[in-house]
């Protein structure tokens, strides 16, 4: 349990601008500017933005699944106990 509150709570170096991020050159305010800068997009954001948006759905529509089985089952088991 400790070690996952730690990983919850954990602020790597990285946010606070103390170490290199390794992940992609994406994350390198260099980098960053220099796009910013030459006015090219290099990137389909609006990709990135539907991925998004398809995955807060798919999420979405898990818990309204999840809700919906759990009232089956509440009202399936009522109607058991109702028998006897």
């Amino acid at each position: 349990m400790r070690r996952i509150l730690r990983k919850l709570c954990h602020r790597p170096a990285v946010r606070f601008g103390l170490d290199r991020d390794t992940r992609g050159r994406l994350r390198d305010p260099r980098f960053v500017s220099f796009v910013a800068q030459s006015n090219r997009k290099l990137l389909n954001t609006d990709l990135h933005d539907a991925v998004l948006r398809g995955r807060k759905l798919a999420r979405h529509a898990l818990l309204a699944l999840l809700a919906l089985g759990g009232t089956w089952v509440l009202i399936e088991s009522a109607r058991a106990f109702s028998v006897f």
